[in-house]
């Protein structure tokens, strides 16, 4: 027997009558600007290099350090910020470009009344950090990651209903240009999944220019693994950028 029970019914997230948009939804919005149409051509023209970069309890302590005491933040908003800003260095993107980075949110305690425990089916939103690259780049932790925890917050119940309302009038798609999709696979248990041949040692590759995934370090429960794909030019210095070994060795020496 399931400890939990299932719960099929989808009706718990459908549109309202009549459907209405309460909220601005940036991540559904693209900005009517230069070089997003460049930026789109340069990044689907290139070819791909994966990256997979290893970030331990200790590195990920040292980038949350940046904003103690006055800023307290979770593993993934660090790393969305720390990841993110190293992308958009990375392919030297122009200082008034608007910038992206979403994503997903689960919202199954944050709907009034919270969704059922065995509730299953899709129930994230993406939220959306925007900012121009000169923002981004030339502000310190503390702006980026408080960027992060503000779209986080913002999603409640209202604000999905709201997205839910949207794609039924508009069945919209995200806005990709200029974007960088930042997903937490941290709690899903992959590192426990075992075939009969043992548990995993590792996960990769992600073949997407667009898309970056966090994974559970194995073997270190407060460590993560990214993967992501960028433009094979800048794969070096991507991942450079995103390198924070240095920095942690000079602080405990």
């Amino acid at each position: 027997m399931l400890p939990v029970a299932a719960f099929h019914y989808r009706g718990l997230l459908m549109p309202r009558e009549p459907p209405r948009v309460d909220f601005p939804h940036p991540e559904f919005t693209r900005p009517a600007q230069e070089h997003h149409d460049d930026i789109t051509q340069f990044l689907l023209s290139q070819p791909l290099a994966p990256v997979s970069i290893t970030f331990t309890a200790a590195q990920t302590l040292h980038l949350k350090k940046q904003c103690v005491p006055s800023l307290k933040c979770t593993s993934f908003e660090v790393l969305a910020w720390h990841v993110g800003r190293a992308w958009i260095w990375a392919l030297d993107l122009p200082a008034a470009l608007r910038v992206k980075l979403l994503f997903s949110v689960n919202v199954r305690r944050r709907m009034r009344p919270e969704l059922p425990g065995g509730y299953y089916g899709n129930a994230f939103v993406l939220a959306c950090a925007e900012a121009s690259v000169a923002e981004l780049t030339a502000s310190g932790a503390r702006y980026g990651i408080g960027l992060v925890q503000a779209a986080k917050e913002v999603v409640d119940d209202c604000h999905v209903r709201s997205v839910v309302d949207l794609l039924e009038l508009r069945r919209g798609w995200p806005d990709l240009s200029a974007s960088l999709v930042i997903s937490s696979w941290t709690k899903l248990g992959l590192e426990e999944v075992d075939f009969g041949v043992g548990l995993p040692l590792h996960m990769g590759t992600v073949a997407s220019e667009i898309y970056c995934f966090f994974l559970q370090l194995v073997g270190d429960l407060h460590g993560y693994t990214m993967l992501v794909s960028v433009a094979q030019a800048v794969a070096d210095k991507f991942g450079r950028l995103c390198a924070i070994e240095d920095l942690v060795d000079r602080e405990i020496n």
